[in-house]
C-alpha cells in the first residue's frame, strides 16, 4: 500500500487564498501554525488573520474586519518585503486598501480582495 505524502498546507493555503476561499486557507494554514514557533508562528498567524479580516469584510462584519486587520498588520509589518516566496510588502499595501474601502460602510460594492503573489527566484 502506497502512502500519500502529507499535503503542503502552506502552498495549499496560498492557492486557496488566491481563489478567494479565505475560510479554507485559514484552515490549511492553521495546521502548520499549530506546529510552529517563534517568528514562523507569527508569520502564519499574520496570514491567517489577514484571510479572516477579508472574510469578515465580505460577510459585512466591519468591526471584525477592522480588528483582525489590525492584528494581522501588527504581525506582518515586521516581516520582510519578500518572505518565504511571497511578496508580503505588496500584500500589506493591498490589504490596507481593501480593508479601508470595505469598512467605509457606504454601501458600495467590495473591491476584489488582495492576492498573494509568489516570487520566483531566477536560477544562477
Amino acid at each position: 500500500m502506497t502512502r500519500q505524502p502529507p499535503p503542503d498546507f502552506y502552498e495549499q493555503g496560498i492557492d486557496l487564498f488566491n481563489q478567494g476561499r479565505f475560510f479554507e486557507c485559514h484552515e490549511a494554514w492553521e495546521e502548520i501554525w499549530k506546529r510552529s514557533d517563534g517568528e514562523l508562528k507569527v508569520f502564519y498567524q499574520g496570514l491567517i488573520q489577514a484571510a479572516v479580516a477579508i472574510l469578515h469584510a465580505q460577510r459585512g462584519n466591519l468591526e471584525g474586519a477592522r480588528s483582525l486587520y489590525r492584528k494581522a498588520s501588527a504581525k506582518l509589518d515586521s516581516i520582510p518585503h519578500e518572505h518565504m516566496g511571497l511578496a508580503i510588502g505588496e500584500l500589506r499595501i493591498e490589504l490596507k486598501k481593501f480593508i479601508e474601502l470595505a469598512t467605509r460602510a457606504d454601501g458600495s460594492p467590495l473591491a476584489a480582495p488582495p492576492r498573494l503573489r509568489r516570487i520566483v527566484k531566477s536560477g544562477a
